[in-house]
Protein backbone atom coordinates (compact mmCIF):
# COMPACT_ATOMS: atom_id res chain seq x y z
CA UNK A 1 0.00 0.00 0.00
CA UNK A 2 1.08 3.18 -0.70
CA UNK A 3 1.54 6.62 1.32
CA UNK A 4 -1.44 8.39 2.58
CA UNK A 5 -1.13 12.04 1.54
CA UNK A 6 -0.55 13.05 5.44
CA UNK A 7 2.55 10.18 5.31
CA UNK A 8 3.74 11.93 2.45
CA UNK A 9 3.46 15.45 3.48
CA UNK A 10 4.95 14.40 6.87
CA UNK A 11 8.37 13.10 4.84
CA UNK A 12 8.18 16.46 2.66
CA UNK A 13 8.72 18.26 5.83
CA UNK A 14 11.98 16.69 6.69
CA UNK A 15 13.18 16.70 2.86
CA UNK A 16 16.14 18.38 1.56
CA UNK A 17 16.50 18.06 -1.82
CA UNK A 18 15.72 21.06 -3.24
CA UNK A 19 18.15 24.14 -1.78
CA UNK A 20 15.22 26.09 -1.50
CA UNK A 21 14.37 24.86 1.81
CA UNK A 22 17.41 26.33 3.63
CA UNK A 23 15.87 29.77 3.37
CA UNK A 24 11.86 29.02 2.42
CA UNK A 25 8.86 26.60 4.70
CA UNK A 26 7.46 23.84 2.60
CA UNK A 27 4.14 24.90 1.53
CA UNK A 28 1.96 21.60 1.37
CA UNK A 29 -1.26 21.26 -1.01
CA UNK A 30 -4.48 21.04 0.90
CA UNK A 31 -7.79 20.53 -0.13
CA UNK A 32 -9.97 17.80 -0.81
CA UNK A 33 -8.22 14.48 -0.33
CA UNK A 34 -10.96 13.07 -2.76
CA UNK A 35 -11.34 16.25 -5.32
CA UNK A 36 -11.88 15.63 -8.94
CA UNK A 37 -10.48 18.62 -9.91
CA UNK A 38 -6.98 20.03 -9.22
CA UNK A 39 -5.07 23.41 -9.65
CA UNK A 40 -1.53 23.17 -9.13
CA UNK A 41 0.90 26.26 -9.38
CA UNK A 42 4.35 26.90 -10.05
CA UNK A 43 5.86 28.24 -6.64
CA UNK A 44 4.75 30.03 -3.32
CA UNK A 45 4.84 33.55 -2.77
CA UNK A 46 5.56 35.55 0.43
CA UNK A 47 1.88 35.29 2.15
CA UNK A 48 2.14 31.16 1.54
CA UNK A 49 5.56 30.79 3.04
CA UNK A 50 4.23 33.03 5.89
CA UNK A 51 1.11 30.35 6.48
CA UNK A 52 2.64 27.76 5.30
CA UNK A 53 -0.27 27.31 2.53
CA UNK A 54 -1.03 27.43 -1.05
CA UNK A 55 -2.95 30.13 -2.56
CA UNK A 56 -3.47 32.50 0.12
CA UNK A 57 -2.36 35.93 -1.07
CA UNK A 58 -3.89 37.95 -3.05
CA UNK A 59 -3.49 35.66 -6.15
CA UNK A 60 -5.11 33.24 -3.85
CA UNK A 61 -7.81 35.02 -3.37
CA UNK A 62 -8.63 35.54 -7.24
CA UNK A 63 -8.80 31.84 -7.70
CA UNK A 64 -11.26 31.33 -5.07
CA UNK A 65 -13.47 33.95 -6.56
CA UNK A 66 -13.02 31.83 -9.87
CA UNK A 67 -13.17 28.85 -8.51
CA UNK A 68 -16.87 30.05 -6.50
CA UNK A 69 -17.76 31.52 -10.16
CA UNK A 70 -18.22 28.03 -11.16
CA UNK A 71 -20.07 26.81 -8.75
CA UNK A 72 -17.16 25.08 -6.61
CA UNK A 73 -15.38 26.31 -3.66
CA UNK A 74 -12.01 26.03 -2.34
CA UNK A 75 -12.48 23.19 0.14
CA UNK A 76 -13.79 20.61 -3.05
CA UNK A 77 -11.17 21.03 -5.13
CA UNK A 78 -7.62 20.37 -3.99
CA UNK A 79 -4.24 23.00 -4.61
CA UNK A 80 -0.84 22.66 -4.68
CA UNK A 81 2.17 24.02 -6.72
CA UNK A 82 5.24 22.28 -8.36
CA UNK A 83 7.87 23.61 -6.48
CA UNK A 84 7.32 23.50 -2.74
CA UNK A 85 9.53 26.52 -1.64
CA UNK A 86 9.36 30.36 -1.98
CA UNK A 87 11.63 30.92 -4.36
CA UNK A 88 14.06 33.73 -3.37
CA UNK A 89 12.15 37.73 -4.00
CA UNK A 90 9.62 35.40 -6.05
CA UNK A 91 11.90 34.75 -9.22
CA UNK A 92 10.54 32.30 -11.12
CA UNK A 93 11.82 28.91 -9.98
CA UNK A 94 14.54 26.94 -11.91
CA UNK A 95 14.70 24.06 -13.89
CA UNK A 96 16.25 22.40 -11.63
CA UNK A 97 13.91 23.32 -8.37
CA UNK A 98 11.12 21.89 -10.32
CA UNK A 99 12.99 19.12 -11.38
CA UNK A 100 13.74 18.26 -7.41
CA UNK A 101 10.29 18.58 -6.57
CA UNK A 102 7.99 17.24 -9.07
CA UNK A 103 8.28 13.67 -7.54
CA UNK A 104 6.56 14.89 -4.75
CA UNK A 105 3.92 16.75 -6.92
CA UNK A 106 3.53 13.52 -8.95
CA UNK A 107 2.74 11.40 -5.62
CA UNK A 108 0.33 13.95 -4.82
CA UNK A 109 -1.38 13.69 -8.22
CA UNK A 110 -1.94 9.22 -7.14
CA UNK A 111 -2.98 9.68 -3.86
CA UNK A 112 -5.79 12.73 -4.78
CA UNK A 113 -6.44 11.15 -8.07
CA UNK A 114 -7.83 13.90 -9.85
CA UNK A 115 -9.65 13.91 -13.44
CA UNK A 116 -9.03 17.33 -14.13
CA UNK A 117 -5.75 19.02 -13.18
CA UNK A 118 -5.46 22.98 -14.05
CA UNK A 119 -1.72 23.73 -14.31
CA UNK A 120 -1.97 27.73 -13.47
CA UNK A 121 0.83 29.59 -15.79
CA UNK A 122 3.32 28.08 -18.49
CA UNK A 123 5.83 26.84 -15.06
CA UNK A 124 3.09 24.68 -14.12
CA UNK A 125 1.99 23.55 -17.40
CA UNK A 126 5.62 22.93 -18.56
CA UNK A 127 5.41 19.76 -16.08
CA UNK A 128 2.41 18.01 -18.15
CA UNK A 129 2.36 19.59 -21.65
CA UNK A 130 5.88 20.21 -22.94
CA UNK A 131 5.23 21.02 -26.74
CA UNK A 132 2.89 23.86 -26.07
CA UNK A 133 2.72 27.53 -24.68
CA UNK A 134 0.20 29.00 -22.12
CA UNK A 135 -0.91 31.48 -24.82
CA UNK A 136 -1.73 28.74 -27.02
CA UNK A 137 -3.77 25.72 -24.74
CA UNK A 138 -4.90 28.30 -22.06
CA UNK A 139 -9.00 27.37 -21.68
CA UNK A 140 -8.67 24.08 -23.68
CA UNK A 141 -8.56 20.56 -22.59
CA UNK A 142 -5.29 18.35 -23.44
CA UNK A 143 -5.44 14.95 -23.23
CA UNK A 144 -2.86 13.43 -20.53
CA UNK A 145 -3.63 9.78 -19.49
CA UNK A 146 -6.14 7.51 -19.79
CA UNK A 147 -7.70 9.53 -16.41
CA UNK A 148 -6.71 12.57 -16.11
CA UNK A 149 -7.33 15.68 -18.88
CA UNK A 150 -5.21 18.33 -18.10
CA UNK A 151 -7.15 21.90 -18.65
CA UNK A 152 -4.18 24.53 -18.62
CA UNK A 153 -5.35 28.34 -17.62
CA UNK A 154 -3.35 31.47 -16.81
CA UNK A 155 -2.08 32.33 -13.63
CA UNK A 156 -4.39 34.34 -11.44
CA UNK A 157 -1.19 36.67 -10.46
CA UNK A 158 -0.68 36.92 -14.34
CA UNK A 159 -4.22 38.34 -14.60
CA UNK A 160 -3.73 40.53 -11.70
CA UNK A 161 -1.02 42.28 -13.08
CA UNK A 162 -2.11 42.32 -16.46
CA UNK A 163 -5.70 43.70 -15.98
CA UNK A 164 -6.02 42.50 -20.05
CA UNK A 165 -6.03 39.01 -18.94
CA UNK A 166 -8.56 39.46 -15.96
CA UNK A 167 -11.43 38.72 -18.31
CA UNK A 168 -9.92 36.22 -20.22
CA UNK A 169 -9.14 34.01 -17.14
CA UNK A 170 -12.85 34.49 -16.19
CA UNK A 171 -14.16 33.42 -19.35
CA UNK A 172 -11.15 30.55 -19.30
CA UNK A 173 -13.06 29.46 -16.01
CA UNK A 174 -16.66 28.98 -17.87
CA UNK A 175 -15.06 27.09 -20.34
CA UNK A 176 -13.68 24.91 -17.40
CA UNK A 177 -17.06 24.51 -15.78
CA UNK A 178 -18.66 23.80 -19.34
CA UNK A 179 -16.30 20.85 -19.79
CA UNK A 180 -16.32 19.41 -15.96
CA UNK A 181 -20.15 19.88 -16.83
CA UNK A 182 -20.48 18.13 -19.85
CA UNK A 183 -18.01 15.37 -18.45
CA UNK A 184 -20.20 14.70 -15.65
CA UNK A 185 -17.42 16.00 -12.88
CA UNK A 186 -19.35 18.10 -10.21
CA UNK A 187 -18.18 19.26 -6.86
CA UNK A 188 -18.32 16.60 -4.02
CA UNK A 189 -20.95 17.97 -1.14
Amino acid sequence: MGLSLFELQEKLKTWDGCALHKQSNVVLGEGDLHADLMFIGEAPGKKENELGRPFVGASGKFLDDLIDSIGWNRHQVYISNVVKYRPPENRDPTTEEKNQCMPWLLMEIGIIKPKVIVPLGRHALGNFCTDVSISEVHGTAQPYTDDITIFPLYHPATALHNGGLRQTLKDDFQKLKLFLDEHGITPSS
